[in-house]
């Protein structure tokens, strides 16, 4: 078992996708000696279930990550060990030992908070920068709490930040997000400057199918594993991994993602809620259901495709859409349509309305009648 020095890494959420996504890419590269060093994450929610999670997550034993699927048109199941998380804290309870963690060694702060995570709220205000304050309620407001730290105790350091969450252009929305409201907290001009110019703001898409959590920590995922993240000046990776690409044009693999995977599970799970099935059905079994099935490929064949293909990116589109559906139809994943269809309003927003908008000015012409329905809802 490799030694993971220190808590370089600084995680926001204990979600599944986390557990089988960023952690066991760290957890597997450090058996390499090519991962920064341990994980330190922190809980942002109150559920018990979370607690629970948090509590079993920094075991020595590490937790199990159950890694299922069809591997070149055959079935593969390998089970794998997660051994990077070295710390777990709760920021409502030891918000204290997070912002010392954040003054430390912390060289790459990585997210996923969720659809709703980066929303502030009127309660979280300046006075939660003093010392002895409470945690912040919001993400943003944690983070300008921990970068107003630093930049007091470590303004030379460097720093990445790598959100995970499904926005595109993700690191320059959430630094937007940081620095208004490190100005509206009346933060002085050199530190607003600091996490503006200084702070790594990193653009990422992560591209993985983690249907199921195991009690009280662990996950069930499908084989492919993407993590893209663009390239720029002094970022710093939490770990080198075959997963991880490096690359010049995140746009592509965004569109690839968010207009065939993301919006496929989301037509499924908005003609789910339409129609009167099965509580627990899965994408696999909406799949094999022929109604749904071809509701499904007409949205990608007549409503999605053709802006791939006026943006001259159809042959990569079609590649992509082929190993997807293998993906979906993935017999060993429980992947159910209640889970996507949580906070299904937004999910559509960032889902449908940008292929919506592109067709506007690509395909002038293009109908995209069911798209444009689930968006009217």
């Amino acid at each position: 078992m490799a030694t993971l020095p220190g808590h370089p890494i600084l995680q926001f959420g204990t979600s599944r996708f986390l557990q089988a996504h960023v952690d066991l890419f760290v957890s597997e590269a450090a058996e390499r000696g090519d991962a920064l060093g341990g994980i330190t994450v922190v809980q942002t929610t109150g559920s018990a279930v979370s607690s629970a999670r948090t509590a079993a997550l920094a075991r020595d034993e590490g937790y199990e990550v159950i890694v299922r699927g069809l591997v070149d048109g055959q079935p593969s199941e390998v089970r794998k060990i997660s051994r990077s998380v070295r710390e777990s804290l709760d920021a409502r309870t030891q918000w204290a030992t997070v912002r010392a963690r954040a003054c430390g060694p912390v060289r790459v702060i990585v997210s996923n908070t969720g659809d709703t995570g980066w929303q502030c709220i009127a309660e979280d205000t300046a006075a939660l920068l003093s010392g002895d304050a409470a945690a912040p309620v919001s993400f943003p407001a944690k983070l300008v709490v921990l970068l107003h730290d630093r930049w007091q105790a470590r303004p030379t350091a460097d720093l990445t930040v790598l959100p995970c969450e499904l926005v595109s252009r993700n690191g320059e929305r959430l630094r937007d997000i940081v620095v208004d409201l490190a100005r509206t907290w009346a933060c002085a001009p050199a530190c607003v400057a600091w996490m503006q110019s200084h702070v790594v703001w990193a653009n990422s898409l992560v591209d993985r199918i983690v249907s199921e959590a195991l009690d009280p920590v662990g996950a069930v995922a499908e084989p492919y594993a993407l993590w893209a993240i663009e390239r720029q000046p002094r970022l710093q990776l939490p770990c080198g991994h075959p997963a991880i690409v490096l690359t010049d044009d995140l746009a592509r693999f965004e569109r690839l993602k968010l207009f065939l995977l993301n919006l496929g599970h989301t037509v499924l799970a908005d003609l789910w809620l339409r129609g009167g099935h099965g509580g627990d059905m899965t994408v696999r079994q909406a799949m094999n259901d022929t109604p749904l099935r071809d509701a499904l490929e007409a949205a990608w064949q007549q409503e999605v495709l053709p802006v791939f293909d006026a943006l001259g990116e159809g042959v990569a589109a079609r590649t992509y859409l082929a190993g997807l559906r293998d993906r979906f139809l993935n017999p060993y994943l429980a992947h159910r349509l209640a889970d996507i269809a949580q906070n299904h309003a937004q999910k559509k927003q960032r889902r449908i309305e940008p292929v919506v908008a592109l067709a506007r000015s690509r395909v002038p012409g293009l109908l995209q009648p069911q798209l444009r329905r689930v968006l009217a809802d």
